[in-house]
């Protein structure tokens, strides 16, 4: 089963601090393996010190996510579109795109309503990912269009879970340290 176009969300389980309640946005998943973008890690730097040219198009807050530990040294934005193909842009569920920066912007800025810009990703082999969420390590959820682009990504994997049927957004709930509680 394919959870491209889908956001997976870390459970509380997942061990791995490179995903501590991540929301995943799934770019490709085949038998060769998985690919997406972490969607609600912000870091200090300014889209504009990096990718001028891009600058006016980045949502709120306009800086460099944290994609995933994959390759962090390469970029890439995801783009909200006004609808229809767009040259340099592919498509993806609720006119949720993948624009290439090397685009010139002048080509995509009409039909561009939100952007963010990503650096790095997080990648799974074959059969990786189908194994981590039989152990329960993420929940595999619907996006909507708005989750790309949040302006408070802080609060995304909260929000997200909220959302979802009972018993999963009674998750959301779920205290940082258990042991805390």
């Amino acid at each position: 089963m394919s959870t491209a176009g889908q956001l997976l969300v870390a459970t509380p389980l997942l061990g791995d601090p490179n995903f501590d309640r991540a929301v995943v946005l799934m770019l490709e998943h085949s038998e060769e393996g998985a690919m997406g973008l972490v969607l609600n890690r912000p870091s200090d730097l300014p889209v504009t010190d990096i990718l001028p040219g891009w600058a006016a198009l980045a949502s709120e807050p306009s800086e460099v996510f944290h994609g995933g530990p994959v390759s962090t040294d390469s970029a890439l934005a995801l783009v909200r579109t006004s609808g229809g193909p767009v040259i340099g842009v592919r498509q993806l569920p609720h006119e949720v795109g993948v624009v290439d920066l090397d685009t010139p912007t002048e080509l995509v800025q009409d039909a561009v309503t939100a952007l963010r810009v990503v650096a790095g990703y997080a990648g799974w082999g074959a059969g990786q990912l189908e194994g981590e969420i039989e152990e329960g390590a993420w929940f595999v959820v619907d996006t909507l269009p708005d989750d790309a682009f949040t302006s408070d990504p802080e609060r995304l994997w909260r929000r997200v879970l909220r959302r979802q049927p009972h018993p999963l957004s009674l998750v959301a709930s779920f205290p940082r340290d258990p042991a805390l509680n």
